[in-house]
């Protein structure tokens, strides 16, 4: 999102305004008035709540202090599914401001705190199994800058959204692409997001260097093999670049260049989870492109 920051700068009784384009920042407004103050950059703008985890879940606010200070900040949360919006708690968190020019504030939060005093869509208190929950529903969370001039509402907020174990974003640690039986480089250090459609489908974005390809996988909660699906969310045969997707186990198309591993590994004590994936695209016996990669999830 391109946004524009205006600092204030007191020198010898002359205020002057400077505007710039920051595309690193995820901050605004609603009346667009920086030069009044509370300039936030959410660097949490979505967590994945994981089902079974109850946390606590953290996110981070840059604070920009200009010639007026922001003071403190007020967190609200709402509850959303589908098209359902629950009650608003006005006050979930009071962050207090201290710090200088470019300061960080952070927050935690649990389970617990998220649901409570939120009502559902059946008049009720939200429930507290999280397991009674829909992938895709989150909380959000508002944030309302306090300065000497008054309160704020900063333009991005935080997504808490329900999600399964493996999705999140994830940096490539090693891959190899092969092309008719020559390699053909490799795109370690770049980052995809895996998906959750429901309790047990994921989506990988992305294929390698191309990021409009997609494709669909499931991961065995017992010995975490992951076996990639030939078919998307309507029973089409996926296609990777126009052609039919090579998948193991299974599939009609044989390996040529690799040795194919899909495999999710759990990290259950910093919950940096590694997910290896070996898929390709068939043209022609010999022409075969095949990918391996093995990617770990970035955490907070």
């Amino acid at each position: 999102m391109k946004t524009i920051k205006i600092v204030s700068i007191l020198f010898l009784s002359l205020v002057t305004f400077i505007a710039c384009n920051d595309d690193d920042l995820n901050v605004d407004n609603p009346d667009g008035n920086f030069a009044e103050g509370g300039l936030l950059d959410v660097k949490n703008t979505s967590v994945n709540y994981v089902v079974g985890n109850p946390g606590p879940y953290s996110a981070s606010i840059r604070v920009y202090q200009g010639a007026i200070k922001t003071t403190s900040i007020r967190v609200s949360k709402t509850f959303h599914s589908g098209t359902f919006s629950s009650n608003t708690v006005e006050t979930f968190k009071t962050l207090p401001v201290t710090g200088d020019q470019n300061s960080f504030v952070n927050y935690s939060f649990t389970f617990n705190e998220l649901i409570d005093g939120l009502i559902g869509a059946d008049s009720n208190p939200l429930s507290d199994s999280d397991g009674d929950y829909q992938i895709g529903d989150f909380w959000k969370m508002d944030y309302y800058v306090t300065t000497s001039e008054g309160e704020h509402l900063n333009f991005a907020s935080t997504k808490a959204t329900i999600s399964t174990r493996f999705a999140g974003t994830y940096t490539v640690l090693e891959s190899a692409y092969w092309n008719s039986g020559g390699f053909n480089g490799d795109w370690n250090g770049s980052s995809f997001v895996i998906e959750s459609i429901d309790a047990s489908i994921y989506k990988h974005n992305g294929l390698a260097f191309w990021s409009d390809n997609t494709y669909y996988f499931t991961v065995d909660n017992e010995t975490g093999a992951i076996q990639v699906l030939p078919e998307d969310l309507t029973d089409t045969a996926v296609l990777l670049n126009g052609s039919p997707i090579m998948i193991t186990p299974g599939g009609d198309y044989t390996f040529e260049s690799i040795t194919p591993v899909n495999q999710a590994t759990r990290n259950d004590e910093t919950g940096e989870d590694i997910l290896e994936f070996s898929v390709g695209y068939f043209r022609g016996v010999g022409a075969t492109r095949e990918f391996y990669e093995k990617m770990q999830k970035q955490v907070d």
